[in-house]
């Protein structure tokens, strides 16, 4: 059979329509759901099913030692639950049990004896936890009582049990979620009627996806009950009990997987199961050159966003020849949005259609018996598409002016998230030095130390917080510091590096290099890993750049001791990679895990919020991560540097791709990458692109030496000169080496002492050239002061934690 090629491609990037995808992200998890069977091991007192009154009586004060008169109640208290359950058909308890209204987590009352509903409650407990019964989940609900999880404990006689119990105990929970863990895992072993060790991911998963669908859950938001067993997964998972490249929380083990062509068409109700199929025979040809997400942004534009509307617009249509009125009734509803707002470009849509008909007429001609019944005029004509030229330039534009008016809001943003940084830092330390009930203050906002009963629960977590005097509102300054790095951290990366945002999130301890040149200068390089294009890169780190690598690689340190190895979620490719050291890695909740996009979305737009109340322009011009990526393409492109060279640290295959990314007028962008083109020909001619040679490479070297200044390095580029006359104060190139900060004192001292005597003789240009010199030099101080502050910390090889 002839290789099946196509005539269309669709990128990854189309936008995807939330009201036609599975509501629930969960449903299909990297780990399947599983209920174990029960098992014999799990009976530490032998078989009770048949056992009689007295003989569970004596197990009953043999496990649970007392004085006598709680001994003598606990003995009533069962021997009446037992005799009521008599009275029901069976040759086993289990058999009774499962007769009585009981089972479903009712309680009757005819029958039995006269005892208090907390007695009742109570010998169902001992039951349950000496495995005469195995209870359903909604019974061992009502058994949910101070004290259970441990009753249950002391009659497994399991180290295993015993050890997890003592890791809770020892973590910095508070009570409530300590008891709900403990609660949890007594629960699924008397359900499943299994001991600890044969608990496996599947098995919690599927008791907490049983508490999940019943509403039995303890952790509800709203009307939905969220995932159970939270906190006992994260710690089945840190203490080793589950198996390596477990996922480290149970809401990363539910997350979606990724589905097959089948479940992608069926997420649409087609009526017409002809089409349904072929559509499902046409992606599947297709798969294999795609990766996931393109493979789901396409089946949801032909399955869900084509056929479906045309099935909505003309019922019962039977083969694929779209009548005029209907094609242009469809082109008129994918104008709009499920939501009712239009949609910003209808060619993607267009072209997949269009591509579909047109390879279903290039594959029938090899394979006519599956191909040919389906050939049919495509209603997209290729004058429809003729115009997509001029809407690319139309959305290029709006993307530049976008940009355009981001570009002096940055700086502010910057500034806000140091300022944040620094004022929490400064809150926190002061925090930390006070005593209880102290009160201190700290840029002029007086507050008080506050220790409360929730803070000697998490006493191991060393919670700080404090009462801002002021509005008397207690916040956890810990947690709000450590919220606060994190935001300067993205919003350094972003700007830095002009990464994508999934490219960032993926930095690892390893994307970390150095490049050591022969007189022993170190150059830092950032590796970023393949992502739309496939293609690693590799980034020369600047200084400032480098600065904030290594403050998260401190964090992690500081907290725990190396950059801890996880794995993360691949929310494009709805799969999990292996665990590597993520630099974007921190606590949330119970347990550690990488920054996702939607966090990172969620965080700029919670600080572009809090901006708004002071700058209110920040309420209508929002940043997104792909807004730092065109500022710094941008600005490379606008202080000289080569488009090529921009386009390479971008990651782009294409310069007309980084030429949409620039802010800057077209004339000056040709004109400017004209005459770069026409100077390098002139320099180098086409014969001479050959291997270097000794004498060339080591003059290549020799000018990395020549950029060495009184005050520190130049950066400008290789085979450039001075294009600032050596007014080395001025030059964005200059960085100032740590040692020359003396020599920046006296040079300030100096042209102090210029302006006093311009100023004497009136000479005011000169005492406007000397400010903006004094301007240059302040900045230039700053960040060398700030790159310079803080430890030394180590970026070695990662460890596993």
């Amino acid at each position: 059979m002839a290789e099946l090629t196509s005539t269309g491609k669709v990128h990854r990037t189309l936008p995807v329509d939330p009201s036609l995808v599975d509501g629930s992200r969960y449903r299909r998890g990297r780990i399947v759901p599983d209920v174990p069977a029960p098992s014999p091991a799990a009976m530490p007192h032998g078989n009770l099913s048949k056992a009689n009154e007295q003989q569970l009586g004596d197990l009953a004060e043999q496990v649970w030692a007392g004085p006598p008169r709680a001994l003598a109640e606990r003995r009533r208290d069962l021997r009446g639950l037992l005799r009521f359950l008599g009275g029901f058909d069976g040759d086993t308890w289990q058999q009774r049990w499962d007769g009585c209204g009981f089972a479903d987590g009712g309680l009757p009352r005819a029958g039995l004896e006269p005892l208090p509903q907390a007695r009742l409650i109570y010998a169902f407990r001992m039951l349950i936890s000496l495995r005469v019964i195995r209870p359903r989940l909604a019974a061992v609900n009502r058994a949910h009582a101070a004290g259970f999880a441990e009753m249950f404990r002391q009659a497994q006689r399991d180290p295993a049990l015993d050890a997890y119990f003592a890791a809770i105990a020892a973590t910095g929970s508070s009570k409530a979620a300590k008891a709900t863990a403990l609660f949890d895992i007594a629960r699924v072993l008397a359900v499943f009627g299994i001991p600890l060790a044969q608990l496996t991911p599947a098995g919690l998963l599927a008791y907490s996806w049983q508490c999940r669908d019943s509403g039995a859950g303890l952790y509800r938001s709203g009307d939905r009950s969220s995932f159970s067993a939270r906190l006992a997964w994260a710690m089945l998972a840190e203490t080793g009990h589950f198996p390596p490249g477990t996922p480290p929380t149970i809401n990363a083990a539910g997350q979606r997987g990724q589905l097959t062509v089948t479940e992608l068409v069926d997420q649409y109700p087609i009526a017409n199961r002809d089409v349904r199929q072929l559509l499902i025979d046409y992606l599947t040809r297709r798969e294999l050159g795609m990766d996931y997400s393109t493979m789901r942004n396409l089946s949801r534009m032909l399955a869900g966003l084509f056929w479906l509307k045309i099935e909505h617009l003309l019922p019962g249509i039977v083969d694929l020849k779209i009548p005029d009125h209907v094609y242009e009734q469809w082109r008129e509803a994918i104008r709009l949005r499920e939501d009712g707002r239009e949609r910003l470009s209808v060619d993607p849509i267009l072209l997949a259609v269009r591509s579909f008909y047109l390879d279903l007429h290039t594959w029938s001609a090899s394979e006519p018996d599956r191909w040919a019944p389906w050939v049919a005029p495509c209603p997209i004509s290729g004058r429809e598409l003729a115009g997509s030229a001029r809407r690319d330039r139309r959305r290029i534009e709006r993307s530049q002016e976008r940009t355009r008016s981001r570009q002096p809001l940055l700086p502010v943003l910057v500034a806000h998230v140091e300022d944040r940084l620094t004022n929490h830092r400064q809150l926190l330390a002061a925090a930390t030095a006070a005593q209880p009930g102290q009160r201190f203050t700290v840029a002029g906002r007086a507050y008080e130390r506050v220790w409360t009963d929730y803070d000697q629960q998490r006493k191991a977590n060393d919670p700080i917080r404090a009462r801002d005097l002021a509005t008397g509102k207690i916040s956890n300054v810990r947690l709000i510091e450590d919220a606060c790095f994190w935001d300067w951290a993205l919003v350094e990366v972003l700007r830095h590096t002009g990464c994508r945002i999934e490219e960032a999130l993926e930095l690892t301890q390893l994307s970390i290099r150095r490049y050591l040149r022969p007189n022993g200068e170190t150059i830092g390089l950032l590796v970023v890993a393949p992502s739309k294009t496939e293609r690693e890169r590799i980034i020369p780190m600047s200084g400032e750049l480098f600065a904030v690598i290594a403050a998260i690689i401190r964090r992690h340190q500081d907290t725990t001791g190396s950059v801890p190895i996880l794995p993360r979620y691949d929310y494009n490719e709805r799969v999990h990679t292996d665990p590597m050291p993520f630099l974007f890695s921190r606590r949330h909740g119970h347990a550690r895990q990488v920054l996702g996009q939607h966090q990172a979305v969620a965080m700029l737009a919670r600080l572009c919020h809090d901006l708004s109340a002071t700058h209110p322009e920040f309420g209508h011009s929002r940043f997104t991560p792909h807004d730092f990526r065109r500022l710094f393409a941008t600005d490379l492109v606008n202080n000289g540097l080569p488009i090529h060279i921009g386009a390479a640290l971008l990651g782009h295959l294409d310069l007309n791709t980084t030429r949409g990314y620039v802010a800057v007028f077209d004339d000056d962008l040709v004109r400017h990458y004209q005459t770069f083109l026409a100077n390098r020909r002139a320099l180098r001619p086409t014969e001479e692109y050959r291997p270097a040679t000794k004498d060339e490479w080591r003059e290549f070297e020799t000018h990395f030496d020549k950029r060495k200044v009184e005050l520190g390095n130049c950066g400008r580029p290789y085979g450039t000169g001075c294009a600032h006359e050596h007014a080395c104060l001025r030059c964005p190139m200059l960085h100032v080496h740590p040692d020359a900060l003396p020599r920046l004192d006296t040079i300030e001292a100096d042209l102090h002492d210029r302006r006093a005597r311009a100023e004497a003789e009136q000479w005011l240009g000169e005492i406007e050239g000397i400010d903006i010199t004094l301007d240059h030099l302040r900045r230039k101080r700053t960040q060398t002061i700030r790159l310079t502050t803080g430890p030394t910390i180590p970026i070695g090889p990662p460890h596993e934690p």
